[in-house]
């Protein structure tokens, strides 16, 4: 099973200027954040970032932020019981005609809002607010692909025992490299060349 690029949107989960300091690794993390989410603008797919207690732990790194089409604030750990589940499941759309005018048979059906099913996460801390959100998109319903080169702790232990609890549940462990040639599937995709030198 391969990604789908028209089923997917990135999440990139708490990248933020006084959490980054104290995590392992938390540069290259966000290095292969960036990396992803510039692949993603490229190809179209939808990026949103989270953002833990901002008023705390201060925005996410800015080239994260100028990547992310919005970025959901939030107290909870797990980012799908806010704002963030409204932009990758958008309410459905009524008609807007009136319902009593014809007998069902007759009414057209409401044009569905096209949908995503496929969460590429990535973020920190790994077995914290990046674990949670997983589980909480896993109840909603969504496929879950956890971009581990792009997640970190402040122990390596900790990013580890997530990495193993969220394969049990049934998330997709991938890199940022297979997220790309994924998305790609081959040389002829007419973006081939600009993610190629993302990649270089």
């Amino acid at each position: 099973m391969l990604l789908d690029i028209d089923d997917c949107h990135l999440v990139l989960v708490d990248y933020q200027a006084r959490l980054m300091p104290v995590i392992q690794g938390g540069r290259e993390a966000t290095d292969r954040a960036v990396f992803l989410g510039r692949v993603a603008q490229a190809l179209g797919v939808p990026v949103w970032g989270t953002e833990q207690n901002p008023t705390r732990l201060g925005e996410n790194d800015p080239a994260v932020r100028a990547l992310c089409q919005k970025t959901f604030a939030k107290m909870d750990f797990d980012a799908s019981g806010s704002d963030l589940l409204n932009a990758l499941r958008p309410p459905a759309r009524s008609s807007g005609s009136n319902a009593r005018s014809l007998p069902k048979h007759l009414q057209k059906p409401a044009n569905p809002t096209p949908t995503r099913n496929t969460v590429v996460l990535a973020g920190c801390e790994a077995h914290v607010c990046l674990l949670q959100t997983a589980l909480g998109l896993l109840e909603q319903e969504f496929d879950v692909w956890v971009v581990t080169d792009a997640c970190a702790s402040r122990r390596e232990r900790d990013r580890d025992a997530a990495f193993d609890r969220l394969a049990g549940n049934g998330v997709e462990l991938v890199t940022s490299e297979m997220v790309a040639f994924e998305w790609l599937r081959g040389c002829e995709h007419p973006q081939f060349k600009e993610v190629l030198e993302l990649i270089k």
